[in-house]
């Protein structure tokens, strides 16, 4: 399994940032390792200062829970079987998308959480990064 070093979390980041500076975003864009462990987050100018803590926690939640933070949402609305998890762990886990955990050979090896614009926007500039991390040999 790929261990994701900062060089790689820095790519990552940066393919993340060229997509949200191309639909004219700014954006909080982290990367966290197989135990949700910070690697490495940036804000881009301008970006929303609560999106750093949105973000961490969207990589956070999506390690932690080893499912992108949009699949959460499907279990965790109401009637659903996982409501109220984002009440648990001080209110870490996010149930909106823009965290994705990062896979190499079935396993997770981490996470990028991006915040910052729309939901749909942050899956976007998040699937950028991921893209980095599964072209990565």
């Amino acid at each position: 399994m790929s261990r994701i070093t900062l060089e790689l979390a820095k790519k990552m980041i940066e393919n993340a940032e060229k997509e949200a500076n191309q639909i004219g975003v700014p954006m909080v864009i982290c990367v966290v390792d197989e135990g949700g462990n910070f690697i490495a987050c940036h804000r881009m100018d301008d970006a929303f200062l609560v999106s750093v803590d949105i973000a961490q926690n969207k990589a956070w939640t999506a390690a932690a829970m080893k499912m992108s933070t949009a699949d959460l949402a499907r279990v965790a609305g109401p009637g659903q079987e996982l409501y109220g998890i984002n009440t648990t762990n001080n209110g870490r886990i996010v149930v909106f998308g823009g965290g994705i955990p990062l896979r190499k050979i079935g396993q997770i090896a981490g996470a990028v959480g991006v915040s910052g614009g729309s939901v749909e926007q942050d899956v976007q500039v998040a699937q950028a990064a991921v893209k980095i991390f599964e072209d990565f040999e």
